[in-house]
């Protein structure tokens, strides 16, 4: 082929989400051909199978990519001189890499070379003008915007349409591609000088799409606040060791929100009806109330399984007692079921399998399988006994309350928070707490993968989330092969993923 081919054209990027319901070839393919049949000139499809399973379907141009998550790397398109190899034998036209000037495996001249051997063409994928600049400079036929705002610090949210039109003073061949989210930006970036626009998302990833108008309505009905029907929130409340949260929710967005200190010596009962009378204004305006509690909830009646974390009556009447407070319907759950769900369905599991963690004053987990929540004992990663050195539940060893006993052994009166303050300002017996911790967590994470071979391991609480705690245990899963690494990614709801994974568990409860 040659330049002109997708010269003033759309270029659809048919690549699903990893994991997602519609990562197969099946879907590639359907992608491929309902593109081409509504305008697109060339597609953009990743990984090998997926191009020779779109060469069979389509006639036009593909530029072919391939993506790969390496330890000592941060470029992930088309590292590798086999993947172009591959990619040109699967059908590939035009041949796409990283060409950012970062540590990488193989220089770009190197695979500007491979890719010419095959009578192929090059794209590369650049973050900025000094990018393409070296790129011409190493032979590529067209330089794409593709890697602008993905190599460090926050992610924009408008495609870069400044950096095609700095592109398009040295080369003609400028492919626009990145947040183009909508017919208007994509005739923005061709006005700007782009011979093509990439779009991928707003086309062929339903997942996303669905996400951003998802937010736009919530965030609209949440503006609406007062304005809201009486009665269509959940009052979620979540139950912790250390401090309880009281929250209005609506479909997935908290409204309004009260933090109360858990009064662990004064026992359920006075919680319940201190937290109806904070919140009585809110009476009106939420018609069913979800409960998130620690330890173990089994026909409405709540047990402690570790003490240690908040210490209750055995077999606690919650249900029965709740509804009695508050006049109207309760349902209860885990406290780490709930933020699993809640991550699931409206934060990092982006509706994927996940198994949340979260690590805070004791550890506690949920599993989503299938699109369905395990209940029961089932995600109670904290009491596991495998991997304690004295045979006593993981979180004894692991978790906030562990992180004190270890710094006042150390001779310091210091909390968990106080522990990472001075870890991060560099001192030792500090780091060596931290780094304990997040060794055991790792060894976990680990052992979650074998055994549920989740999509991803969900972080959260305030130990798991607190700064350099995630990096430490990626640290120590660093020598891990790849295909039996967790993806470990933070959790997006924070403190809220308890109240909002309760609160839509009752609204669908029956």
């Amino acid at each position: 082929m040659q330049r002109e081919d997708i010269a003033n054209s759309l270029i659809v990027s048919c690549q699903p989400v990893p994991g997602g319901p519609m990562d197969s070839a099946q879907f590639v393919t359907g992608f491929a051909r309902a593109a081409v049949e509504a305008g697109a000139k060339a597609l953009r499809i990743e990984s090998v199978p997926y191009v020779a399973a779109a060469r069979l379907a389509v006639r036009v141009p593909i530029i072919g990519i391939v993506k790969r998550d390496l330890t000592d790397s941060p470029v992930r398109i088309t590292p590798y001189l086999a993947d172009v190899e591959a990619l040109a034998e699967a059908g590939a036209d035009i041949i796409a890499f990283d060409a950012t000037e970062r540590v990488r495996p193989v220089p770009v001249e190197a695979l500007v070379k491979a890719v010419k051997a095959r009578n192929k063409l090059t794209m590369a994928d650049c973050s900025c003008l000094d990018d393409a600049r070296r790129a011409l400079a190493a032979g590529v036929d067209f330089v794409g915007t593709t890697l602008s705002g993905y190599v460090g610090g926050p992610e924009p949210q408008d495609p870069d349409i400044a950096l095609i039109a700095e592109m398009r003073t040295l080369t003609p061949y400028v492919i626009a591609e990145g947040r183009i989210r909508s017919p208007e930006q994509a005739a923005a970036a061709a006005r700007a000088g782009a011979c093509a626009v990439v779009v991928g998302s707003a086309i062929t990833r339903t997942e996303h799409v669905t996400s951003w108008f998802h937010q736009a309505l919530s965030d609209a009905y949440a503006a609406r606040g007062a304005q809201t029907p009486l009665g269509t929130s959940v009052l979620g409340i979540d139950i912790g060791g250390t401090k309880t949260m009281a929250a209005l929710v609506s479909d997935g967005t908290v409204i309004e929100d009260k933090i109360v200190r858990t009064a662990r010596e004064a026992g359920p009962d006075a919680w319940l009806a201190s937290l109806a009378q904070s919140t009585s204004a809110w009476s009106s305006r939420f018609s069913r109330i979800g409960i998130a509690v620690t330890g173990l909830v089994q026909d409405g009646r709540w047990s402690a399984l570790n003490p240690a974390t908040l210490g209750i009556p055995d077999g606690y009447p919650l249900v029965e007692r709740a509804s009695a407070v508050f006049g109207k319907p309760v349902w209860a759950f885990n406290d780490a079921q709930a933020a699993a769900w809640g991550e699931y369905k409206f934060g990092a599991g982006q509706g994927r399998d996940i198994v949340f963690l979260t690590i805070s004053t004791g550890i506690g987990g949920g599993i989503v399988c299938n699109g369905r929540l395990l209940s029961g004992l089932a995600g109670h990663f904290g009491l596991i006994r495998g991997l304690s050195e004295d045979r006593a539940p993981l979180e004894d060893s692991t978790s906030g309350r562990w992180i004190a006993s270890e710094a006042l052994k150390a001779g310091s009166k210091a909390d968990a928070a106080d522990v990472f303050g001075h870890a991060l300002k560099g001192e030792d017996w500090a780091g060596a707490i931290v780094s304990r911790s997040a060794s055991r967590v790792a060894a976990l994470c680990r052992d979650i993968q074998m055994m549920f071979d989740p999509k991803s391991i969900v972080i959260g609480g305030s130990i798991g989330l607190a700064e350099g705690y995630l990096d430490r245990v990626r640290a120590h899963l660093s020598e891990v092969p790849p295909r039996l690494s967790p993806d470990l990614v933070a959790a997006k709801l924070g403190g809220h993923a308890g109240v909002i994974g309760v609160a839509d568990l009752a609204e669908w409860a029956r």
